[in-house]
């Protein structure tokens, strides 16, 4: 891999392993926002819990998934970018907040982006 590709591949590591890390955070605190606010009622209501205690559960998955990116990138980013789609069609499918379901998709191409240049970092190593 040469040196800009290496660069743009760390800058999508460090991107894609924090920001879910700190989003997931903040389901804990809310100070970047009332993560609630985002939970489709329709499935709030098929579950047997409250919107806070699922944000809770979100916020565990995505801590877990920055981790994940930050130790192992190629398998890191799949995951984000699969959760990133879920989050979207989520949002689709309640027909609210579709400008951040764009923007989800958008990170979600990126993530998998990062996954395609790790493994293509890894194939060239061996």
């Amino acid at each position: 891999m040469n040196a800009n590709a290496k660069f743009v591949s760390t800058v999508l590591k460090y991107t894609f392993g924090l920001v879910p890390i700190v989003a997931g955070l903040d389901k804990f605190t809310n100070i970047l926002v009332d993560w609630t606010t985002y939970s489709s009622p329709g499935l709030l209501d098929l579950l047997p819990f409250s919107a806070t205690v699922f944000m809770g559960i979100v916020g565990v998955i995505e801590i877990g998934a920055g981790i994940l990116v930050l130790v192992k990138p190629s398998v890191g980013a799949l995951v984000v970018s699969a959760w990133l789609v879920l989050i979207a069609l989520t949002l689709i499918v309640s027909g609210h907040y579709l400008d951040v379901a764009v923007r989800d998709i958008v990170m979600a191409i990126g993530a998998f982006s990062l996954a395609k240049l790790t493994n293509v970092h890894k194939s060239s190593l061996g």
